[in-house]
């Protein structure tokens, strides 16, 4: 039961062109009630103008709350999904990188004997094979057991050609076993005589078991991917 002063509170408060949701949140009774109790009372056009104008900004004030509620939820799932990705593709990398390894001692390393080793000239596979087995295999960069073969033609360079795979593989000068000179019955002519880095040989030291765990997987991979083609079309 309202009481008579909420009553008498509500004809004021809207004959001062108060909104009848207003007046009911103030008076904290029923809109219901505040609408029964000033159905008599009119307001004057200045005050209806005021009352639509307040509408019309609480509104627009509603929507962008809500535009804005909508824009930061669209933000959180757009960063969930983000978030899911870069781990998705870490992990697809990282697999990706596992296999590139085994795919690259398949085709470059040393398959007979009990010792790791990987001959390349090409700068980028000799230093993923390094990152690889440092991720993988836990190698360190002191087991590495560099040697360059060069063309006995280049003799002359032999230092700035260390210096090379020095820089691109981060190994010290110092590490560097001693050079092969490989010779040549007819003298090879090299167009780009400067950009000549021979052959980088890629061994690890005391790598016994290194050698037998990744022809291991060499030969699980190979193996793995004949049983699928074999039951491709079964």
């Amino acid at each position: 039961m309202a009481k008579p002063q909420q009553k008498t509170d509500s004809w004021r408060m809207r004959r001062n062109g108060m909104s009848i949701g207003e007046i009911s949140k103030q008076l904290k009774v029923s809109k219901s009630s505040v609408s029964e109790w000033c159905k008599e009372i009119r307001l004057t056009r200045k005050q209806t103008r005021n009352l639509k104008n307040i509408s019309v900004a609480h509104g627009l004030i509603g929507r962008q709350i809500g535009s804005q509620i909508q824009k930061d939820k669209k933000i959180k799932i757009i960063k969930f999904y983000e978030d899911v990705g870069k781990k998705k593709i870490a992990n697809e990398i990282s697999r990706g990188f596992f296999m590139l390894g085994i795919g690259l001692y398949l085709g470059e390393g040393n398959k007979n004997g009990n010792r790791f080793q990987m001959t390349n000239s090409n700068p980028y596979i000799i230093k993923s094979m390094i990152e690889w087995l440092s991720e993988f295999f836990n190698t360190k960069t002191e087991s590495v057991i560099p040697r360059i073969m060069i063309n006995e033609s280049h003799k002359d360079r032999e230092l700035s050609v260390i210096r090379f795979w020095s820089k691109t593989t981060n190994i010290p000068v110092s590490q560097f076993r001693k050079t092969v000179f490989i010779k040549s019955k007819h003298k090879k002519v090299y167009e780009n005589r400067d950009f000549y880095f021979g052959t980088f040989v890629l061994r690890i030291e005391k790598s016994s078991r290194l050698q037998y765990e990744i022809l291991g997987l060499c030969k699980a991979t190979l193996e793995y991917f004949r049983y699928q083609k074999q039951n491709r079309f079964v």
